[in-house]
């Protein structure tokens, strides 16, 4: 039987990652102690590696394809297929950033201000890149975790990623620079992305991945209409194409179906009522495949 061989983000991003398959229709399961999860799919073989050298190991053709970091790809500088971009870290399901940061009452305030000093953080050759891109020699440091806490006696500024900047106000930490805009992918080895077989079953997983972020932020809505009440329940209506229209037993009555952002939902509820919707009923999406 024919296997891919998946690498699934040990760390921050671990349980993030599986409940997003999850929503897309597998089912993984960590065992304690253990670096090989089961998956309920006899064609994917999964691994767990860290986020920081999944894309090493997709390179060298040990893992078929693996979910990690734009961030460890361009730091690793490895040369990976990415088959697709899904927004989703830790906390949130959005980008994460890498940003240069030094303390409140630090006198720097651009990137020039750091000739000659010492900047800490994991990643040390994109930051080697983004000094040499504005002309600045400093020495930067590995750091091994607990990055915020260096300035300002273990080092002059800090390059870290974060989602919201809560951890860095909260060390009395402030932001100078985006270095690097960064969102999970998956990424697959050249040579599995050639293979007609592997290339098939990837891009499968990229349709069920996407449409489960799709459907996190996305509801499903549907309501009975009367059919002189329909033109004016469409103009309060948005959807993504057009929303489908069934009709009824009884030939004055459609129902209306949709799919919107549920964000939007709160406020439009009442407006669908006041234009005649009746029965309205909302509902979650696990996937929106588009």
């Amino acid at each position: 039987m024919n296997k891919l061989k998946l690498g699934i983000p040990k760390g921050s991003l671990q349980d993030a990652t599986i409940d997003l398959f999850r929503r897309a229709g597998y089912r993984i399961t960590v065992a304690s102690r253990s670096y090989f999860p089961a998956i309920d799919d006899p064609e994917i073989e999964c691994m767990l590696i860290r986020a920081q050298e999944m894309a090493r190991y997709v390179e060298d053709r040990v893992l078929d394809a693996g979910l990690t970091g734009y961030d460890w790809v361009v730091e690793c500088n490895a040369n990976v297929v990415t088959v697709a971009n899904l927004i989703y870290a830790k906390q949130s399901f959005g980008k994460v950033r890498w940003v240069l940061a030094v303390p409140e009452d630090s006198p720097v305030q651009s990137v020039k201000d750091l000739e000659g000093k010492i900047i800490a953080t994991e990643l040390v050759n994109t930051t080697k890149r983004y000094l040499a891109q504005h002309g600045v020699n400093a020495k930067v440091e590995f750091s091994w975790g607990a990055t915020e806490v260096k300035p300002p006696v273990l080092a002059d500024a800090i390059v870290e990623v974060t989602e919201t900047g809560s951890s860095l106000r909260a060390n009395k930490l402030r932001i100078v620079d985006t270095v690097l805009e960064s969102n999970t992918q998956l990424i697959a080895n050249v040579q599995a992305w050639e293979d007609p077989w592997k290339r098939r079953k990837l891009l499968a997983l990229k349709t069920l991945l996407e449409g489960a972020l799709n459907g996190l932020s996305k509801v499903g809505l549907m309501m009975n209409v009367e059919k002189r009440n329909l033109d004016r329940v469409l103009a309060v209506l948005p959807a993504m194409k057009k929303p489908t229209i069934s009709n009824l037993s009884d030939e004055n009555w459609v129902a209306v179906n949709t799919v919107l952002d549920e964000s939007v939902v709160r406020d439009l509820i009442p407006l669908l009522k006041e234009a005649g919707a009746e029965d309205i009923v909302e509902y979650p999406l696990n996937k929106v495949v588009l």
